[in-house]
């Protein structure tokens, strides 16, 4: 697998992966695709200079580590401490179909209100951008504890 990071503002990572938190090594925590495993060491290591939004709709990647509740050591974390100016994780374990949602709705907020010409994306409406992508899908569920499993997940961090 082979990624540019530092080539453009947005870097979107695929929404049917894993987020696999190693509290004993955070370097070695990594993002699992089925091309293979992306380290946050590697991450760390790239030149992200123009990086501004990390937008990782795996599951776990704020998760953290339940013995470090006062620390903030996960994969969403590592992507602020490699560059990235904001993103979005998730907390838990999310449905695919919902992730695919947010996301959809997520990006639509964020082109819709983009201002001016930009050659990537802005992410400056980001946090605005997840409240209306979680909205959306809480009014097309019901309000059973298993519709809020669905969509209390992503988590915005700054």
């Amino acid at each position: 697998m082979a990624l540019n990071l530092g080539a453009t503002q947005l870097q979107q990572y695929p929404s049917r992966g894993h987020g696999a938190e190693n509290a004993a090594e955070p370097l070695k925590s990594c993002f699992l695709f089925h091309e293979g495993a992306l380290e946050l060491s590697t991450i760390l290591q790239a030149n992200l200079n123009n990086a501004d939004l990390a937008f990782l709709s795996a599951c776990q990647t704020s998760t953290g580590e339940e013995k470090l509740t006062d620390e903030a050591v996960h994969l969403a974390a590592g992507m602020l401490a490699a560059g990235y100016r904001r993103g979005v994780g998730t907390m838990w374990s999310i449905v695919d179909q919902a992730a695919e949602d947010v996301s959809t709705a997520f990006y639509e907020y964020i082109f819709t209100h983009q201002e001016g010409c930009h050659a990537g994306v802005d992410g400056t409406h980001s946090a605005q951008a997840l409240h209306h992508a979680t909205q959306q899908l809480r009014l097309r569920l019901d309000d059973s504890e298993q519709s809020l499993l669905t969509w209390v997940p992503s988590i915005y961090q700054i």
